[in-house]
């Protein structure tokens, strides 16, 4: 039977670091990380996982405000709330929430977004400065989470073969840029990708993100390969799964993340891990976990 790496175990302990280092802070400066969540519409996943990071920041101290406008709101009037919370001193890290109504553009108002308060990282700085290898920018939560969930098993990545699925800008590709900086090899498959049963079998870890339930079938992963399912899908019947077949799989994975309870609590931690981050930069303070 494989490893199975648990998320919620890891990302708890994290949070144990960032709870002590959020009240260090506050001791130390009067200062409060500072968290809030716009989001438009009322889509009812958006309402979720708001709900569950504003949860989780006040559990660590952080102030945490959601600001939520109507699906018909006018582009003026998000491009101003965003400079508003810019602007805002007691806020350190602004995410919003995507998806936005589709008359929305979400990069133009992501690129609006204060780098220095893009907690999500996805602003055009902040992914730029992760391509280059600068190290005074923000990484996408979901793949700082995967890789704090790798080196959980993997103590040494240098040299490892490493399987990306899923060319998203919000996990593929700056998943994979990740990965080449711990000296990985990497490849990247996507829609078009051909013969991608052989390509996995390469794989000493495979990560997959591509939104489609229980794609990658057990009998393409390396035997002994690390598996982490970014994947989250949920099926009539109400029960959420992975892009992995995860029964399959966990007899030839040698560790394997399951859904739920693997990449996604990782990734709410990332994202107070960043927020925090921001506070102690904005003081001026190192911040080392």
């Amino acid at each position: 039977m494989p490893n199975l790496i648990d998320g919620r175990k890891i990302a708890d302990d994290l949070k144990k670091k960032l709870l002590t280092l959020a009240q260090h802070l506050e001791e130390k400066r009067g200062v409060k990380p500072g968290l809030a969540a716009l989001r438009v519409g009322d889509d009812p996943a958006s309402q979720l996982y708001v709900q569950l990071k504003g949860i989780q920041a006040k559990e660590l101290g952080y102030h945490f405000e959601e600001h939520v406008l109507p699906a018909w709101t006018p582009l003026s009037t998000l491009e101003a709330k965003i400079k508003e919370l810019n602007q805002s001193a007691h806020i350190h890290g602004i995410i919003l929430q995507l998806p936005l109504p589709t008359e929305l553009d979400k990069f133009h108002f992501l690129s609006l977004i204060d780098p220095a308060k893009d907690v999500d990282g996805l602003h055009p700085l902040n992914a730029g400065k992760l391509f280059q290898g600068i190290k005074d920018g923000f990484i996408a939560c979901t793949p700082l989470g995967c890789l704090s969930l790798i080196q959980t098993v993997h103590t040494h990545l240098e040299g490892l073969n490493v399987g990306v699925i899923g060319a998203s800008i919000l996990v593929g590709r700056p998943m994979a840029i990740l990965m080449l900086q711990q000296d990985c090899t990497v490849w990247m498959a996507h829609s078009k990708t051909q013969n991608l049963p052989s390509l996995c079998e390469t794989a000493d870890i495979l990560i997959v993100a591509i939104g489609n339930p229980r794609f990658i079938q057990g009998d393409w992963i390396q035997k002994g390969a690390t598996v982490i399912d970014v994947g989250i899908n949920r099926l009539p019947s109400g029960e959420f799964i992975g892009d992995v077949d995860f029964d399959s799989a966990q007899e030839r994975a040698g560790a394997i993340t399951p859904v739920p309870g693997g990449v996604g609590p990782m990734t709410v931690a990332a994202l107070l891990r960043n927020t925090l981050e921001s506070a102690f930069r904005h003081e001026n303070l190192p911040f080392t976990l």
